[in-house]
C-alpha cells in the first residue's frame, strides 16, 4: 500500500510518500510560504537531488497540485500515476475529547474537528485545510486523521482536570489534552522491541525535547500524564514557551500595563530557552554560547536540565517506578552533553551511561551499560511513519 502523509500549517505544507510494504519513504518534501509572496516547494525523491519548484500558490490546493506533479514527473517522480496512491493520512492536532484514536475522516469527524478549533486555533483550521483540499486533489482516495492528542486520552481523570471550578472543565472543556501524542506512541512502541519486551509489562518515561518539549508518562503501553496541558506551553521550559509558570504573574504584569495579546506573545514567542539566553531559541546555539562562558545561556541550559531531571521524577511517582527513559526528537536525540547532564541526576534509579554508546547519533539503541537499572535509550521518532501504518491499519479494514 503507498500512503501519502500530509502536515499541515498556515502557510506550510509537508508531505511523505511511503511505501508501507516495505516501510520505505519514496518521497517527501516542503511547500512553504503559500498564499505569501516567494512560496516554493521542496521535493526530495529517495536517493536523488532535491528540486525547487518557485510558483505563486495562493492556497494549499495549488500547492498540492504543484507536489501531485511533482510525485508523478518522469525525471523527478516516484508514481507512474496518482491513482498509485492508495491513502493519505493527514497529521491532525487537536481531537479534544472526541477522539481517542485515528479515525476514518468523514463529514462527522471534520464537523468534531472543526468544534475543536476553539482549543486550537493556530493548528485545527490549517490540518482541515489540508483534508479539503486533499480532498479536491485526490476525490474517492480514503484519509485518516491521526490526532497528537489521541494518545494522551488514556489519563485518568485525577491526571487531567484542573482544580478550577468544575463548571469551567463542563462548559469550556478546560482540561488537560498533552500533545506529542503521536510521537510518545512511536518511540514507546519501538522501545519494547529495542528491549524484546511486551509493551504491555513496561514503564517508560518518554522525553520529547527539542524547540517544543514534553515528556509522558507510559504505563504498561498507555498514557497516564504528560507534561502539556490545555495548550502546548505548559510544561517544560522550550525554545520560545515559558512551560509551567505561576498563574499570578500574568494578573501581575497586567497590573504593571501588560495587556493579555502582548502576554500571550511573550510567554509563546520571546520565553523560554531564548528569553533566558538572550541568545537563540536553538539549543545548538546556547550550548555553543555556554561553552564559551556566557552565563545567561549556561542559566537557561541549567533551567531546563532541571525541569526535566523533575518531570522525570514526577513520572517515576505516578507509575510507581519505571523501566526505561527514553530521549527522542532534535535535542533527544543529537545532544549526548544533554542526555549526560539529564542522567547524571538521575542516580536514584540506578542509571549507568555508557559514555561511548552517548557519543553515538542516528539509530535506536540503548546508552546505559548492562548493569544499569534503570534502561535509557535514544529512539529517532517518525511521526509520520505513526501516520502511515495507522492510516494502513484503518484503511485495511
Amino acid at each position: 500500500m503507498k500512503v501519502l502523509v500530509i502536515n499541515c500549517g498556515s502557510s506550510s505544507l509537508k508531505y511523505q510518500m511511503l511505501d508501507m510494504d516495505t516501510e520505505t519513504v519514496m518521497a517527501k518534501g516542503l511547500a512553504e510560504r503559500i498564499g505569501i509572496d516567494g512560496s516554493v516547494v521542496v521535493h526530495q525523491p529517495a536517493g536523488k537531488d532535491k528540486v525547487r519548484f518557485e510558483r505563486p500558490m495562493e492556497t494549499h490546493k495549488d500547492a498540492l497540485d504543484i507536489i501531485m506533479d511533482a510525485l508523478v514527473d518522469p525525471h523527478h517522480g516516484v508514481l507512474k500515476s496518482l491513482k498509485e496512491i492508495d491513502a493519505v493520512g493527514h497529521r491532525t492536532v487537536h481531537g479534544g475529547e472526541a477522539f481517542a484514536s485515528s479515525v476514518i475522516i468523514d463529514d462527522d469527524v471534520i464537523k468534531k474537528m472543526e468544534e475543536c478549533s476553539v482549543l486550537a486555533p493556530l493548528h485545527n483550521p490549517a490540518n482541515l485545510i489540508g483534508i479539503r483540499a486533499c480532498q479536491d486533489v485526490l476525490p474517492g482516495v480514503p484519509m485518516v486523521g491521526v490526532f497528537d492528542t489521541a494518545f494522551h486520552q488514556t489519563m485518568p481523570p485525577h491526571a487531567y482536570i484542573y482544580p478550577l471550578p468544575y463548571e469551567i472543565y463542563k462548559k469550556y472543556h478546560v482540561r488537560k489534552y498533552g500533545f506529542h501524542g503521536t510521537s510518545h506512541r512511536f518511540v514507546t512502541m519501538e522501545a519494547a522491541k529495542l528491549l524484546g519486551e511486551n509493551i504491555g509489562n513496561l514503564k517508560l518515561i518518554s522525553c520529547h525535547l527539542g524547540n517544543g518539549a514534553s515528556i509522558a508518562a507510559v504505563r504498561y503501553g498507555k498514557c497516564m500524564d504528560t507534561s502539556m496541558g490545555l495548550t502546548p506551553l505548559a510544561g517544560l521550559e522550550m525554545g520560545t514557551r515559558c512551560g509551567n509558570i505561576d498563574p499570578a504573574i500574568l494578573p501581575f504584569l497586567m497590573k504593571q500595563g501588560y495587556n493579555m495579546d502582548q502576554l500571550d506573545h511573550m510567554m509563546n514567542k520571546e520565553s523560554g530557552i531564548l528569553g533566558v539566553s538572550g541568545v537563540s531559541s536553538d539549543f545548538r546555539d546556547v550550548e555553543k554560547a555556554a561553552s564559551e562562558g556566557n552565563e545567561r545561556a549556561q542559566l537557561a541550559l541549567d533551567i531546563f536540565h532541571y525541569e526535566v531531571r523533575k518531570t522525570i521524577g514526577t513520572c517515576v511517582a505516578i507509575m510507581d517506578g519505571v523501566d526505561g527513559i527514553i530521549f527522542t526528537a532534535g535535542l533527544g536525540e543529537n545532544s549526548s552533553s544533554s542526555r549526560h547532564t539529564i542522567c547524571s541526576g538521575l542516580k536514584y534509579l540506578g542509571i549507568q551511561l555508557d559514555e561511548e554508546k552517548n557519543k553515538q547519533r542516528g539509530k535506536a539503541m540503548v546508552i546505559t551499560t548492562p548493569d544499569s537499572m534503570t534502561k535509557v535509550m535514544v529512539i529517532p521518532t517518525n511521526e509520520e511513519l505513526m501516520i502511515a501504518r495507522d492510516t494502513v491499519e484503518l484503511v485495511s479494514k
